[in-house]
């Protein structure tokens, strides 16, 4: 499904070069839930904003089902990263005027879906997150649990191929991030969601299939956790 070859994002900060992630390759296959660990400066989060098409590396490769996302125009990126891929942000990243179903359904109606289409995806991915009861709430009215499963629900609306998860709880506290890392659980297992997530807490690759740590911008470690029960 995905292939990345050989990635690499270096900055030039005055005359240093900063090599954030200096090469790294691997695979992800249908249907995985992949964790990427490692400690501040590693380079997980520069490799999942590649990933999710909010940054380009430096050098390497990254194809999607033999598509070669690095070399696409950057209104065919956009356009991409807008119908095929979910990302979610730590920081929820969302309209604070608007409702859950109102924050849900925007990137719908930017797709160019009516407004009765947009509505009705949207509410169908609140149900999915478990906030079916709560879709006229605005973020004031909900839980930071609430809100990162409104920003999950933003994220799967459109039922992309992968969904990216950027510290999904790292705002949340344990029995909140829980809930959260729950619903990525059944997203993973029950509708076959892809999700690529970075963490810090060791705990959370309960809930996950593969981690992968990285360290100084290599991969040091990827291996499949078997029989992790929740």
């Amino acid at each position: 499904m995905i292939k990345i070859q050989n990635l690499k994002r270096h900055y030039r900060t005055d005359l240093i070069v900063v090599k954030a992630l200096n090469g790294v390759s691997f695979d992800i296959k249908p249907k995985e839930f992949i964790a990427i660990m490692g400690a501040s400066g590693s380079g997980k989060t520069t490799m999942l904003r590649i990933l999710g098409l909010l940054d380009k590396p430096t050098a390497g490769d990254y194809t999607i089902n033999n598509l070669n996302i690095v070399h696409l125009p950057e209104e065919e990126r956009n356009y991409y990263r807008l119908t095929q891929l979910g990302y979610v942000f730590q920081d929820y990243a969302l309209i604070n005027e608007m409702s859950a179903l109102e924050n849900v359904s925007i990137l719908s109606l930017m797709e160019g879906k009516s407004k009765k289409e947009a509505i009705k995806v949207a509410s169908a991915a609140l149900q999915k997150v478990g906030l079916g009861d709560k879709l006229n709430r605005v973020p004031n009215e909900l839980s930071g649990g609430e809100k990162q499963r409104v920003a999950v629900a933003r994220a799967i609306a459109k039922t992309p191929k992968i969904l990216f998860a950027d510290e999904p709880c790292a705002n949340l506290d344990t029995r909140t991030s829980k809930q959260v890392l729950e619903v990525l659980k059944e997203l993973n297992t029950k509708y076959g969601q892809t999700i690529v997530m970075v963490t810090h807490e060791s705990w959370h690759t309960k809930y996950v299939s593969r981690l992968i740590e990285l360290e100084d911008g290599l991969i040091v470690s990827d291996k499949k956790l078997k029989g992790k029960k929740i």
